[in-house]
């Protein structure tokens, strides 16, 4: 014999409720990915010795997190890591 479970409005005012903070919280995160400030961009080809790091605290603002530049040098090139060549050409956010 096979029971059906009831479920009670408080089970489903929970899981309602999960979802509706799931969905904002995913759209939180994209709009804060496309209401960034467009920031004007330039190539760059790297040279033996460039770090990622290097490259993006030269460009990064005063009072600004180089961290910040990482990010947005690795997500703009679709970089998975910190791993750069010789060679490369990037596009980073123009010094200043």
């Amino acid at each position: 014999m096979h029971r059906r479970h009831k479920t009670t409005p408080s089970r489903v005012l929970v899981i309602i409720s999960t979802v509706v903070v799931a969905l904002v919280l995913l759209l939180a995160s994209g709009v804060g990915a496309s209401g960034d400030v467009a920031v004007a961009t330039e190539d760059y080809i790297v040279r033996s010795g460039d770090t990622l790091w290097d490259i993006a605290a030269a460009r990064t603002p005063e009072g600004h997190d180089v961290r910040d530049i990482v990010a947005a040098i690795r997500s703009v090139n679709r970089l998975e890591g910190a791993v750069i060549h010789p060679g490369q050409v990037l596009e980073v956010p123009s010094p200043g």
